[in-house]
């Protein structure tokens, strides 16, 4: 699926209606698979992973470095870490954050959905179509 998506000319149009994180926004033509547009709803999430994941991750490996270095964590620090991480995630996995950096083509009204993807597709009509170039598909 994944060669398939990135190879194929059709005119893509991705909407972020929920959470995008990690090899999931891949699979479903993310930014890295170049679609014509990438619209987001407004409670959309975008990240690695979600915040609780990360968290817990980042806190497994900062408490085994702790560990090595013979320091004490008690859990009111883990607590305050954790937290840190998770908000970083929240703040930062916001359609708003990713769409003042360019990252989207916006961030639309769920209600506007259908329109904006016909006016996308007819935008992408506007632009020869390339060949297409697929490898070998394995099952």
């Amino acid at each position: 699926m994944v060669m398939a998506v990135s190879c194929a000319k059709v005119p893509k149009v991705t909407i972020m209606v929920g959470g995008s994180f990690g090899a999931g926004n891949y699979a479903m033509c993310g930014r890295a698979y170049s679609p014509n547009f990438l619209f987001l709803w407004p409670n959309a999430r975008i990240s690695v992973m979600g915040g609780a994941q990360a968290a817990g991750v980042l806190t497994q490996i900062e408490k085994s470095n702790k560990k090595k270095k013979g320091i004490q964590w008690d859990k009111e620090e883990e607590e305050k870490f954790k937290a840190k991480v998770v908000d970083a995630y929240e703040r930062e996995g916001n359609p708003y954050y990713s769409t003042a950096r360019l990252w989207d083509d916006g961030i639309i009204d769920p209600a506007e959905t259908r329109k904006v993807i016909g006016l996308s597709i007819s935008a992408s009509l506007n632009r020869a179509p390339e060949d297409t170039k697929f490898g070998v598909f394995r099952m």
